[in-house]
């Protein structure tokens, strides 16, 4: 399974091998607050993040895949 935005792209899977379940992956995004919005107008069932700041001074949604990978959107303020 693939995604990809702006140019990045990214594979996501399951198989031994590729990757340890349920790694963690921060990604710097320009236009944290639209692809906020794009997701929860979106209405998945299971999967409704927020926007969160961070004490570090940066925005984030974190989404998890079907694979149990966390994907973490970021913004620099």
């Amino acid at each position: 399974m693939g995604i990809a935005r702006d140019g990045c792209e990214l594979h996501l899977s399951e198989h031994h091998g590729d990757g340890s379940p349920g790694a963690h992956v921060r990604i710097e995004v320009v236009g944290i607050a639209d692809l906020h919005g794009e997701l929860t107008a979106s209405k998945y069932r299971f999967n409704r993040p927020g926007l969160e700041a961070t004490p570090w001074r940066s925005k984030e949604v974190t989404v998890i895949d079907p694979f149990g990978n966390h994907l973490t959107f970021f913004e620099n303020d």
